[in-house]
């Protein structure tokens, strides 16, 4: 992804406070980019064999699980469907990621308009939301995308990820909104479904 530089360097002996701090900030941003791409490359190069050239078969019939290994066993992409080893290894990945990068460029200032939670893994919603938007950008950031790959994860995954996520009333809107004063609460989940609701073959549906 596209990192802001400041302007060209003043000449020798105008250097200001404020440049150096600008210089700073820029340097600090490539080094969280060039660390959580390591991370991903690490994580690539564990998963798929180098020699390989053959691409992962889609099952768009599920929806749930998506992608295959070379033996032909299905393995889902949503973390949510992870076992409890695999969900701890995607988190401890991932979370580079979400404070280097998400938060450093896109976070803003924690307010009762724009709540987050440090405790997110916590949040199923909030897990699985980021975790989708950390896979898109893996694929849309990579050369391979084209240079609108980084415009279109802003747009379909990034922006929608924010407007849900801090909400007032997304998953963290029961948690803190001063890092100074943490507070963390889990929303209560929704009432399972009404069996008597469900339709039953050969009679008429009830429909209000």
């Amino acid at each position: 992804m596209s990192t802001s530089f400041p302007d060209d360097p003043p000449e020798r002996g105008q250097v200001t406070a404020e440049t150096l701090a600008e210089w700073r900030a820029t340097l600090a941003a490539l080094q969280a980019e060039r660390d959580s791409l390591a991370i991903v490359a690490d994580r690539l190069a564990q998963d798929y064999d180098d020699d390989s050239d053959d691409l992962l078969e889609l099952d768009l019939g599920s929806g749930f699980e998506v992608a295959a290994e070379p033996d032909g066993e299905s393995v889902p992409l949503t973390i949510l469907a992870f076992d409890d080893a695999a969900l701890a290894e995607e988190v401890r990945t991932m979370t580079p990621w979400v404070d280097h990068i998400l938060l450093s460029a896109y976070g803003a200032e924690i307010a009762s308009g724009r709540p987050w939670c440090t405790r997110w893994p916590e949040h199923d919603e909030a897990l699985a939301r980021i975790h989708h938007c950390w896979l898109a950008w893996q694929e849309l950031t990579d050369s391979r995308s084209g240079a609108t790959g980084p415009s279109v994860w802003q747009r379909d995954h990034l922006e929608p990820l924010l407007l849900k996520l801090r909400s007032p009333d997304g998953p963290f809107g029961a948690c803190t909104t001063n890092p100074d004063h943490p507070h963390h609460r889990l929303l209560p989940t929704p009432p399972r479904t009404d069996p008597a609701s469900l339709p039953v073959a050969g009679e008429p549906r009830t429909s209000v």
